[in-house]
């Protein structure tokens, strides 16, 4: 029972900040007549017949940048984590070395183990 209330409650959080300018209109056509009176910038110009759109279209403006701000945050988010996904670690090997010397007259690594480095032998 609380999986399935706090799947909920995480879904309907995805919905409504996916959906804000929704939100927005619904929130207008429910309080169209409070927004008139109260809350919009014209109202004591009533030839205008603003009607509370430039509430709305100032409310649609902030939720629409309110978007691209955390859009913007989450592409900075995923660019992080890309740069810095794993902190580097050097490690050192210390297994059977083997030592070259070079000889300063032909240049041509030599190998004290002779074995590994040789021609590949030609069968006929």
């Amino acid at each position: 029972m609380l999986k399935r209330t706090v799947a909920l409650l995480l879904l309907f959080c995805l919905v409504t900040v996916s959906l804000s300018q929704l939100l927005v209109l619904a929130g207008f056509g429910m309080n169209e007549s409070y927004i008139v009176k109260e809350l919009c910038i014209n109202r004591n110009q009533p030839q205008l017949h603003c009607n509370g759109k430039c509430y709305l279209t100032r409310k649609l403006k902030q939720a629409q940048e309110k978007e691209q701000k955390q859009e913007n945050q989450n592409q900075k988010l995923q660019l992080q984590e890309a740069i810095v996904t794993v902190p580097l670690s050097f490690k050192q090997f210390e297994a059977d070395a083997v030592y070259l010397r070079i000889p300063l007259t032909t240049g041509i690594p030599v190998a004290q183990m002779n074995a590994v480095f040789h021609p590949p032998q030609i069968s006929c």
